[in-house]
């Protein structure tokens, strides 16, 4: 039936090419049929003709299914800034924001479709953004300690790589702590803050539990979900808890992973929930209530454009640094590690690490994954485990990219375009391109 309707709409077109109706139709019903590149095509030439709300929200839709998440949300942001308000809209650019990890907007954009509809419900977006009710959010440090509270069992020498940043950290965090009595005489106080930044799944998590191992501190490790809590207050009060749990058991390494969660420009954020929760933020920084001498300040991000300058100040996250992929001898490192233990012949792991240029630690796994699935199809024939060989992994990273690729595209325009104050020079350097 909607092979028929297509025909019969092309057919249309043919002898009314300018009919926008007729063009919405027919783009909407490839859609439903998922001839994405055919919907593609319908809905850009539709919006030569007219910026109907409509054709975006569609070209959206293919976009999302496609997987190119970053042209859905641009759409998305344009559509929604132009006023209109549907809980489809919302829940769409919700899901687009999950897949690119950017929780905080997601959160907010669930938020406004729940707003407009107290009774819509997505399981997705309800398992991975819904955190606690407020009865399961009213525990007392001492039972926040199980949960958050550790002693990490590495250091630096467990990090491959990473020279920079662990000298960043050094100086930052690690001769404080060394040398109090130094500190104190120039009056001083031990702590403060680092922001590391980068592409996902090139280590931060692992180099902040580093540091803590390092300077025999504890480690706190806590994310979005940790905080956010969908009732107004509550967010605030958890973020005021974990900062006391680390100020009650220092030296502490406190981590803050998707800061920029918290602390997206307060300009951009309408919701006066947001603007409190940033707000206690920058005061528990601050130290304004309790002192964060000895408390030691990790935060982590993807996006460090989406950071309000004010986290940025003396005292707070004053040194940013970037965290690259790993290069070729932690890459080399990285697949030791992981195909340890499995049935392996023969890797050739220097001229794996070669070829693997941009890949992430996370990328090294999945490419690792897929080579093992290779394997157990061919080893369930005779049941007898089939060994990895060198050829199998580059088998598998024919199957999978960098995804620190698309990264680096949106960092390169901010390092280009946007980088008056030098912030992100590493990159550039990274990149081996000149301002």
């Amino acid at each position: 039936m909607n092979e028929n309707t297509i025909d019969s709409l092309r057919e249309a077109l043919k002898h009314s090419p300018e009919n926008t109706t007729l063009r919405l139709l027919l783009a909407d019903t490839l859609l439903s049929v998922n001839r994405l590149d055919e919907a593609e095509t319908e809905y850009t030439t539709l919006l030569k003709q007219t910026s109907d709300t409509k054709a975006k929200i569609g070209l959206a839709k293919v976009f999302f299914h496609k997987g190119n998440f970053s042209a859905c949300n641009v759409i998305l942001e344009e559509v929604i800034d132009s006023g209109i308000q549907e809980v489809a809209v919302f829940t769409l650019y919700a899901k687009a924001l999950l897949k690119e990890h950017a929780i905080g907007k997601a959160v907010e954009m669930y938020q406004k479709a729940l707003a407009l509809n107290p009774n819509f419900f997505d399981e997705e977006l309800d398992r991975q953004l819904k955190v606690k009710s407020v009865q399961e959010d009213t525990e007392p440090l001492d039972e926040l300690d199980d949960r958050f509270l550790e002693k990490p069992t590495i250091n630096f020498d467990d990090v491959g790589g990473m020279d920079t940043v662990k000298k960043e950290i050094e100086l930052k965090i690690i001769k404080p702590l060394a040398h109090p009595e130094l500190y104190k005489a120039y009056g001083k106080k031990v702590g403060g803050g680092i922001l590391l930044y980068g592409p996902p799944g090139c280590g931060k998590t692992y180099i902040a539990k580093a540091t803590a191992g390092q300077v025999h501190a504890k480690f706190i490790s806590v994310s979005l979900n940790d905080i956010l809590d969908m009732w107004i207050g509550n967010s605030e009060k958890n973020l005021h808890e974990i900062f006391d749990l680390a100020r009650e058991n220092t030296p502490c390494v406190l981590f803050i992973d998707e800061i920029d969660a918290l602390g997206a420009s307060r300009s951009d954020m309408k919701q006066s929930s947001g603007r409190h929760l940033i707000n206690q933020f920058l005061q528990e920084l601050d130290g304004i209530e309790s002192s964060n001498d000895g408390v030691l300040i990790l935060g982590a991000t993807n996006t460090p454009w989406n950071l309000d300058p004010a986290f940025r100040r003396p005292g707070r996250f004053d040194r940013i640094v970037f965290v690259p992929p790993p290069d070729a001898l932690s890459r080399e490192a990285i697949l030791r590690l992981k195909l340890k233990g499995k049935p392996t012949e023969n890797i050739d792991y220097n001229q794996l690490a070669k070829k693997l240029g941009h890949y992430s630690g996370a990328d090294i796994d999945a490419l690792i994954d897929i080579a093992i699935e290779l394997k157990l199809e061919a080893s369930f024939a005779d049941g007898i485990p089939k060994p990895i060989v060198t050829k199998d992994l580059i088998t598998a990273a024919k199957k999978h990219k960098p995804s620190t690729q698309e990264w680096f595209t949106t960092a390169k325009n901010f390092a280009l375009f946007a980088n008056d104050s030098g912030l992100y020079d590493e990159i550039l350097s990274y990149l081996n391109l000149k301002k």
